[in-house]
C-alpha cells in the first residue's frame, strides 16, 4: 500500500493549550489511553473523570480493533497521556468511534502528535489510516523540560529528516519516479529547507531543554505538518531515513523513534554522497543518542530495505536502488556509525589478513545541507 497520501482533506492543526497539568479541567467522561510509565509520572497532576483506561503495549490490528469495539458508550472523549503507542492507539479508537481526542505528551518525541493519520507496522506491512488531527494538545513546559534529555526534544529528527527527504524527492524527480500528486514542488522544498536550517541553528537550545528552544521545535514541527497537509503528501519530510527506521523496527529492534531515524538520516545522507558530520553534530547537540542500534540489526534492516520499500509501495527514493552488500552501501553505514570498517556482515571476526590498516580518514568538503538550493 502507498503510505504517502494524496489526502482527501486539508486538515487543520490541533489546538495547542499551554497550561500546568493540575489546571486541566475536563467534565466529559474520559477513555484514557496511556502507558504505565507515563501515567505513574503525571497521574497525581491530573484530575480526569476516567471511565475506562487502557495501556496497550503494541498497535497490532487485533488489539486496536478490540479497543475500538469495546469503548464504553458513556465515554465522550479519548485522552492519550504519554507518547508513541498511546497516541497512535488514541487516534485509531477515536476515529473508529467518531470521538474527539486530546493528547497530553510528556516530551516532544515526534511529529505524530500533530499529524492527521495513524501509522502502524504489523507483519512487515505499513498501514496508514487518515484519522484527522487531535482536537487539542495540552503542553506543560515543566513536564516537557523534566523529560530525559534524549527524549524531550527528540522530534528534532523529524525536522532534520527534511534534509535527506528532499534529496530523495529530487532523486525521484530526476529518475521520473514521482507521481503527478507528488511532483517536486520548488516552493514546498524551499519552505521545508528553511525549517531544517532553523533546526540545525536551534539544536543546542533544544538539547539544553530551554523553553525557547523547545517552543522553536514545536513551531517547526507544526509548520512541517501543515506543509504536508497543504501539499497533500509528506515527501518533504519522509524518505530513506524513515524507511530505514521502519525496516529496523520490522527486524524486531525496539529502539526509540529518534534513535532509529537519527542514524537513518546519517545513512541516507551518506548514500547521497554527502558528509554527514554537520547533521551528526546537530543531532548530538540536540541530545539524540546515535549509538543505540545493534550493528547486526542495522545490517538486517539494510539487507531488507529495498524489498521493504517495494512491498510497502513506499515513495521512490535512493533506498529502492541500493545494493545492500555493496562497498558503497557499507561505506555509508560506516559513515553513519551503523557499522565499522572491519565489519564482515556476519558473526565472523575479521582476520589479520582482512583487517584494515588504521589510516587517517579523508575529510570531504563540507556539503550544502540545504538540498532545496
Amino acid at each position: 500500500m502507498r503510505r504517502t497520501r494524496p489526502m482527501s482533506n486539508i486538515w487543520p492543526l490541533p489546538k495547542i493549550t499551554f497550561t500546568a497539568l493540575n489546571q486541566v479541567e475536563e467534565k466529559r467522561p474520559v477513555a484514557l489511553i496511556t502507558s504505565d510509565a507515563a501515567w505513574s509520572q503525571v497521574s497525581h497532576l491530573l484530575d480526569l473523570p476516567v471511565v475506562v483506561q487502557a495501556e496497550p503495549i503494541d498497535t497490532s490490528d487485533d488489539l486496536m480493533d478490540y479497543l475500538a469495539q469495546n469503548l464504553p458508550s458513556q465515554a465522550e472523549v479519548i485522552y492519550a497521556v504519554g507518547n508513541g503507542i498511546p497516541v497512535i492507539a488514541a487516534k485509531l479508537v477515536a476515529h473508529a468511534n467518531q470521538k474527539p481526542m486530546v493528547f497530553i505528551p510528556l516530551s516532544l518525541e515526534s511529529d505524530t502528535l500533530f499529524e492527521s493519520f495513524a501509522e502502524t507496522l504489523n507483519d512487515g506491512l505499513v498501514k496508514r489510516i487518515e484519522t484527522g488531527a487531535a482536537n487539542e494538545v495540552i503542553l506543560d513546559w515543566d513536564v516537557i523540560q523534566a523529560a530525559p534529555p534524549h527524549e524531550r526534544g527528540a522530534a528534532i529528527v523529524d525536522i532534520l529528516a527534511i534534509v535527506t527527504a528532499l534529496l530523495d524527492w529530487r532523486y525521484a524527480a530526476k529518475h521520473n519516479r514521482t507521481t503527478e500528486a507528488q511532483k517536486f514542488s520548488a516552493w514546498g522544498a524551499g519552505v521545508a529547507a528553511g525549517l531544517a536550517s532553523q533546526a540545525i541553528k536551534s539544536a543546542k537550545d533544544i538539547g539544553e531543554g530551554t523553553v525557547e528552544g523547545l517552543r522553536t521545535l514545536l513551531d517547526l514541527l507544526m509548520v512541517s505538518v501543515q506543509l504536508a497537509h497543504q501539499l497533500g503528501h509528506d515527501r518533504h519530510e519522509e524518505g530513506t531515513e524513515h524507511y530505514f527506521a521502519l525496516s529496523l523496527k520490522n527486524q524486531g529492534s525496539t529502539v526509540a523513534h529518534a534513535e532509529a531515524v537519527g542514524p537513518g538520516i546519517l545513512f541516507a545522507y551518506a548514500l547521497h554522497g554527502q558528509d554527514p558530520t554537520p547533521l551528526r553534530d546537530a543531532l548530538l547537540n540536540a541530545g539524540i543518542r546515535l549509538d543505540q542500534i545493534r550493528t547486526a540489526d542495522a545490517q538486517l534492516a539494510v539487507n531488507d530495505l529495498p524489498n521493504f520499500c517495494v512491498v510497502n509501495d513506499l515513495p521512490y527514493g535512493i533506498a529502492h536502488d541500493i545494493d545492500p552488500l555493496s562497498e558503497k552501501t557499507h561505506a555509508a553505514m560506516v559513515r553513519a556509525g551503523l557499522a565499522s570498517s572491519s565489519d564482515t556482515g556476519d558473526w565472523s571476526p575479521p582476520t589479520a589478513a582482512t583487517a584494515p590498516e588504521e589510516t587517517a580518514e579523508n575529510t570531504p568538503t563540507k556539503p550544502n545541507t540545504n538540498p532545496a538550493t
